[in-house]
């Protein structure tokens, strides 16, 4: 059965504070994120390739999400909406 969002933000969040208490488990995740998040339950898509960068106080990372497969469908309004009202468990905007 695929994981809950909240369940998947609760794993995340978890990994995320190891990380910030633990160097070495951080160079990890930094260098294998798919093995760390495999080893914390977090469920992956098949087949994606993962990269960890870390913010830090100057610089910011803005992730692009992947278009919605029925984009072609939808104007810009309904696409910011559905955006908006969506769970980004990873972004921190």
């Amino acid at each position: 059965m695929p994981q809950s969002r909240e369940d998947q933000a609760r794993r995340w969040a978890k990994v995320v504070a190891k990380a910030w208490a633990d160097e070495a488990y951080k160079k990890k995740l930094i260098s294998d994120p798919a093995a760390v998040l495999k080893a914390e339950g977090l469920e992956l898509p098949q087949g994606a390739q993962l990269k960890v960068m870390e913010d830090t106080a100057a610089l910011r990372h803005l992730v692009l999400p992947a278009m919605p497969a029925d984009a072609d469908k939808l104007d810009e309004a309904a696409l910011s909406e559905r955006l908006a009202a969506s769970d980004c468990n990873f972004c921190g905007y």
